[in-house]
């Protein structure tokens, strides 16, 4: 195109798609000065200020002010540099949009008070060191004087969150509710009551080989029972509790009787609390691990088998 051609302000307009009001705001402040005037005084522009109007419309866009995009399109500061701040500075917006947003959707979801909404907010404004406080309470609390045990350990490392720096909408989410089960006094209870339990059962007999935590040897000795539809009372069940109640017998070193099928099926009532499995999943959003298999139907079918063998 001709480097002398010149537009009117309504022509720049069209050629940008921005508004004359806007062109015009824009010219005024320097931001985009007019070439020169026509005999009749108006504004006119050259084929660079084209540009540069649309370099200023991207840049406004991207949310930068009129002071730094004057700066940037008179060469006063490096673009790449401008961009860099910009960046985190959204960055750090974005983060704080996402824990506002799992906050409200908590709020409306479950029809909070402003009084209850208080505390949801707090929970999603930990920085990372009060996070990892958070979460370190609740698991010494719970697993404090088996934590020497190997599978009580291994559980408190399976059990631990890891909240990125950069959470999404659904993260921050399962954040807020896994603090408020971990915060939850009667929860760290019922799996502290849990943890205990199954390592006394395991501190009876000393072995040297690793030893599986009992949920999830119950999940796998159930698995086909479950996946095949065998009924817990059905003589098709036997095998499987069978199977089950020798390997709790040989875990307590005890003889496979009455009293020990008793003593497992209050174990599986108690591990098998629908807040661990929701603190399970809850734990996979927050890692980024695959959604998890709960172990509740498993611990279901086997609490009712031994139930009808037991009387």
């Amino acid at each position: 195109m001709d480097g002398d051609t010149r537009y009117s302000i309504g022509e720049l307009a069209r050629r940008t798609g921005l508004t004359v009001k806007t062109v015009r705001f824009y010219s005024e402040r320097g931001i985009v000065p007019p070439t020169d005037r026509s005999p009749a005084g108006h504004r006119r522009y050259d084929t660079a200020a084209v540009e540069r109007l649309r370099l200023v419309r991207t840049l406004r866009e991207l949310g930068l002010d009129l002071a730094t995009i004057r700066e940037v399109v008179d060469r006063g500061l490096p673009l790449p540099e401008v961009a860099a701040v910009q960046a985190e500075a959204l960055a750090v917006q974005i983060r704080v949009l996402r824990l506002r947003h799992a906050v409200l959707t908590v709020v409306a979801e479950r029809g909070l008070t402003p009084e209850e909404t208080d505390p949801v907010h707090r929970l999603a404004r930990l920085t990372e060191d009060q996070r990892r406080d958070l979460v370190d309470d609740f698991l010494h609390a719970v697993f404090d004087g088996a934590a020497t045990d190997p599978v009580s350990a291994g559980a408190m490392r399976s059990m631990t969150p890891e909240l990125s720096e950069d959470p999404d909408a659904e993260q921050a989410r399962a954040w807020v509710e896994l603090a408020e089960l971990a915060l939850d006094p009667d929860f760290r209870a019922a799996v502290r009551r849990t943890a205990e339990e199954l390592a006394a059962d395991r501190a009876r007999v000393r072995t040297t080989g690793p030893r599986r935590d009992l949920v999830a040897v119950v999940r796998d000795l159930v698995a086909p029972a479950l996946a095949a539809g065998v009924r817990p009372a059905s003589p098709q069940a036997d095998p499987v509790v069978a199977a089950l109640t020798a390997h709790y017998a040989q875990l307590c070193g005890r003889p496979d009787d009455t009293g020990l099928r008793r003593r497992l099926l209050l174990r599986l009532e108690s591990a098998n609390d629908p807040r661990r499995d929701r603190y399970l999943h809850l734990l996979a959003v927050i890692n980024r691990w695959p959604a998890p298999e709960g172990p509740a139907p498993a611990l279901t079918w086997s609490a009712e088998a031994l139930r009808a063998r037991t009387g």
